[in-house]
């Protein structure tokens, strides 16, 4: 035990704070200015013959310490553990650590791989990706089922391409990052959200066109009818968001406003990329969706075999 109080201490209790999953142990040791390798070669032991010092017993010198040997599958595993300076993105430090592994002259025994976040993040953007695509195949087949054309199907998706240049936007203005969790969920549910636009263009643009009006018409009516509807539901949606975008946290109990307050951290990016993708998306379908409803309607003409016509003879009646 007096070895113990010179080196790692003694366990005497342990305790589990209200904020945290598991226990923190209560050691006893001496302080650390007395915790050195003289006082340790000093340090004298009961024996028989009464207290004698451990250095006349016992050899000091260096050796590698491996405290525990970690296997996976019968290989032997080392996990190095490293947090990163506030600020700094875990991607640019994985990268460059990548790039000095790979140039190092390792063993070809040697495997090695990225866990901890890096390995929640691949596995997260995995699942996104898939999710996404799931999405959007499936909004694809809905409209293609409604409007009964790829053409238009394919001009209501293209919000989604507008929608994620508004996302980088949005995160650009707030000095944001794009977190692939977070920035993922606010891409997809965005997904959602910016085609509802194109859908009520395209629709009206359709019903008009059955009541009689040129295709060029009917686009012009279509975007000056559906303006006002389709900015009003876009700046309300945006401006619902806005407190989260700012990280302002209002509470109504204490009758105090608080910007940048730490529950807001977690949503402002997911705020900032549906609040800046819904903007840029908003601006770009009314005056894009219409010129693309021009575009397949002129190829649509061209495409259309010409007419021919038979001439018939005329013949003298007896």
């Amino acid at each position: 035990q007096a070895v113990q109080l010179l080196t790692q201490g003694i366990t005497v209790a342990d305790y589990r704070p209200s904020d945290a999953d598991g226990s923190v142990d209560i050691r006893v040791r001496f302080p650390s200015d007395e915790r050195t390798l003289e006082e340790l070669q000093s340090l004298r032991v009961p024996t028989n013959a009464g207290l004698v010092p451990i250095a006349n017993f016992v050899t000091f010198e260096p050796s590698p310490r491996t405290g525990t040997i970690k296997r996976i599958d019968q290989r032997r595993v080392v996990s190095i553990e490293a947090n990163v300076a506030p600020g700094v993105l875990v991607n640019d430090q994985i990268t460059a650590l990548r790039g000095a592994i790979e140039g190092a002259d390792l063993p070809e025994s040697v495997d090695w791989s990225f866990g901890g976040e890096a390995q929640d993040q691949a596995d997260a953007m995995t699942f996104l990706v898939s999710a996404f695509a799931a999405a959007i195949i499936l909004m694809f087949a809905i409209l293609v089922t409604q409007f009964n054309s790829f053409y238009q199907s394919f001009v209501v998706m293209s919000a989604i391409i507008f929608s994620v240049a508004g996302v980088l936007f949005g995160l650009i203005v707030t000095g944001r990052p794009f977190g692939v969790v977070m920035g993922g969920i606010g891409v997809i549910a965005l997904a959602g959200i910016v085609v509802n636009n194109n859908i009520v263009l395209i629709d009206t643009y359709n019903d008009l066109k059955k009541a009689g009006l040129s295709p060029y018409e009917a686009a012009i009516r279509t975007g000056a009818q559906r303006l006002r509807p389709v900015v009003l539901t876009s700046v309300t949606t945006a401006l619902g968001l806005m407190p989260m975008v700012i990280g302002l946290n209002i509470n109504f109990f204490t009758r105090e406003i608080v910007y940048g307050a730490p529950s807001t951290q977690w949503w402002t990016e997911l705020s900032s990329a549906i609040a800046g993708g819904l903007v840029v998306a908003t601006v770009l379908t009314l005056v894009v969706t219409p010129a693309m409803l021009m575009l397949g309607e002129k190829r649509g003409r061209r495409h259309l075999p010409a007419k021919t016509t038979t001439p018939i003879a005329a013949v003298p009646a007896e």
